[in-house]
């Protein structure tokens, strides 16, 4: 899969562009601020319909304007269709294919797309929240409808949390009972998220292995494994992900989990329990990656989460036609030149790759394509 053109409207620094694209690597190259992320960015964003460098949409609404448009036309074979986006500084965002206006979450899945960022360190090094993130990011992208669970989770969730923070202020046994009801709408909601979470990570295991080993390779290293498993204050482990019956089960699982600390919950005013909090354990051999692993190593392993995920989109897809686009934005400058050669060596399989660089002596060889010079053809952010 590729796109073969991007526009944008108000989006970020640009006021107008339009790029037409090829297959193969393109990159752009120009001196920080000239808006090479805003352009990768904006592809991510009609892949997952949020950006990977900023939690909300505001940020990505030109200063001064009402909204933004990021159109592009994607290419699968011989079939193409062209995808459009309009992000609203304010109320909801809109969103057309071949111009005909559709829900907005009808977009998810037209353009699959695997961004790697300097902002990926955070997914060893950052929080709980960044790791779960990309967890569900690749499950939206992998099955779009889970995009609708997470809604529902995150809606339950909320109205449960409502209840219990009313309890603290106002305690009252009648309103008490109520919960039991809560508890089971919570419940069903989150254990579609946490066995799909928990069956992805069974799917990304080996993945993530084997390209931590390929990028981390040296000829005085010992190899280690690298594991990803899913953490939780909830005891998941009599439940198989993979039976038929696991989301049922994962129900009574979390419902017995929740009742029995209800007293703190109460007391807390907060849900103590479920998807919100749970977190991907990393581990380099028998040793936690966070707070141990190297900065080589931490940025070995991010990338093999990243290729991990494209590896099982490819997969998913069936076709050559309909593999992931690889975006790089700005990843080889913080790259040892063994590293950047061994990346450059996998992604390269890829119908097209996207690269942002500041210097364009950066990019291996392997990788040299059509190189795009942002100072000749767009304004400064």
């Amino acid at each position: 899969m590729w796109v073969s053109r991007l526009a944008l409207r108000d989006f970020r620094s640009y006021e107008s562009f339009d790029l037409d694209l090829e297959r193969g690597v393109t990159t752009f190259v120009a001196p920080n601020g000239w808006g090479k992320t805003n352009l990768v960015e904006a592809i991510g964003y009609l892949s997952r319909l949020r950006s990977h460098r900023v939690p909300q949409d505001l940020p990505l609404v030109r200063a001064g304007r009402e909204q933004a448009i990021v159109s592009a036309r994607v290419h699968r074979g011989e079939r193409h269709v062209t995808a459009e986006v309009t992000i609203k500084a304010k109320g909801a965002n809109r969103a057309r294919i071949n111009r005909s206006g559709v829900r907005v979450r009808e977009i998810l899945g037209l353009v699959p797309c695997v961004v790697f960022a300097p902002e990926d360190l955070g997914l060893v090094k950052g929080d709980p929240g960044e790791r779960r993130d990309w967890l569900d990011s690749l499950l939206v992208a992998r099955n779009p409808r889970f995009a609708g669970v997470l809604v529902d989770s995150d809606k339950a969730l909320r109205q449960r949390n409502a209840l219990l923070k009313s309890l603290k202020a106002h305690p009252d046994s009648g309103l008490e009972g109520t919960l039991d009801i809560w508890d089971r709408a919570f419940a069903e909601a989150a254990a579609a998220l946490v066995v799909g979470r928990r069956r992805l990570l069974t799917d990304l295991a080996p993945h993530i292995d084997e390209h931590f080993s390929g990028l981390a390779a040296d000829a005085r290293e010992v190899r280690r494994e690298a594991v990803a498993r899913y953490s939780s204050r909830i005891d998941y482990s009599a439940v198989d992900p993979e039976d038929d019956d696991a989301v049922a089960r994962t129900v009574d699982v979390i419902v017995e989990a929740i009742v029995s600390r209800r007293a703190k919950e109460i007391d807390r005013g907060l849900t103590l329990v479920g998807p919100q909090r749970d977190d991907v354990e990393l581990l380099i051999g028998q040793t936690p990656a966070k707070g141990y692993a190297s900065h080589g190593e931490s940025w070995s392993l991010a990338l093999a989460l990243q290729l991990a995920g494209w590896n099982l989109l490819r997969s998913d897809s069936g076709h050559p036609d309909d593999q992931p686009i690889l975006v790089l934005d700005d990843v080889f400058a913080e790259l040892d030149t063994g590293r950047r050669r061994r990346l450059a060596h996998i992604v390269a399989q890829a119908e097209q790759v996207l690269i942002t660089a500041a210097v364009g002596s950066e990019i291996p060889q392997e990788l040299v394509g059509r190189t795009v010079d942002l100072t000749e053809v767009s304004p400064a952010a």
